[in-house]
């Protein structure tokens, strides 16, 4: 990781390392057109401490490992994880990937935009098809499956669900789950691998670098359930309808 420091301009720091930005946009630094300020100047306009504001820099860019073993964890535990991980990113990310998009058309749409109208008219359609994803899951789906681990549990027979068998929404959220990891390639390809033409802005690189931690954060997210989740909940009704 690099070392930052508060003489270093916001720009550069914008620049060198993308993560920076979420933090940049938190505390209302203006890292694009007026990024070239030293950190502790910017600080200083915004009543912010650079010292904090670098550390909390820093701290974004440690990885954070995830060691637990989902397939012996408590389900109910793996369902949390998904909730407070996976969905509230996407809850705070799909709307500022959506902000910074349009940002960038406004500044760039003339001379990118065989790449940016199209990667707007992919991300759009995204973004709507996983907001009504999440809700699916949180209000249909996860108390499915922990009604079924809770019956499992009690060695009570579960309650009849409205959808039948859980397979039913899994097989929903499976398709979902396979268009959402088109639109991604599709983004991907449109982005060149997330690799921002050059001489432009921070937002647009910015951009990328965002696009491109969704992309990482959906197959996470989606490999928990496909792989993980899914095949569990259907263990567990199997179990409680002996």
């Amino acid at each position: 990781m690099t070392t930052f420091t508060p003489q270093l301009t916001v720009g550069e720091i914008a620049a060198r390392f993308p993560a920076s930005i979420r933090i940049f946009e938190k505390y209302r630094i203006d890292f694009c057109c007026g990024g070239k300020i030293p950190l502790d100047e910017a600080c200083g306009t915004r009543g912010v401490n650079p010292a904090a504001l670098l550390e909390e820099i820093e701290s974004a860019s440690a990885p954070e490992a995830d060691t637990t073993d989902w397939q012996s964890a408590d389900i109910d535990a793996l369902i949390d994880h998904i909730l407070t991980r996976h969905h509230a990113y996407l809850k705070t990310e799909l709307p500022r990937i959506e902000a910074m998009l349009a940002k960038v058309i406004a500044a760039h749409g003339e001379r990118h935009g065989a790449i940016v109208i199209p990667l707007s008219e992919t991300f759009a359609p995204l973004k709507a098809e996983l907001e009504g994803h999440l809700m699916k899951e949180e209000v249909v789906l996860f108390p499915l499956i922990r009604s079924l681990e809770a019956a499992r549990r009690a060695g009570a027979a579960a309650h009849v669900s409205h959808c039948g068998s859980v397979r039913n929404p899994l097989r929903v959220m499976l398709m979902e789950h396979d268009s959402a990891g088109d639109a991604l390639a599709q983004i991907r390809t449109l982005t060149s691998d997330f690799t921002p033409p050059d001489g432009v802005c921070n937002t647009f690189r910015g951009l990328y670098f965002a696009l491109a931690e969704l992309e990482a954060d959906l197959h996470r997210h989606i490999h928990l359930e496909n792989n993980i989740l899914f095949p569990r909940a259907i263990a567990v009704e199997q179990e409680v309808a002996r």
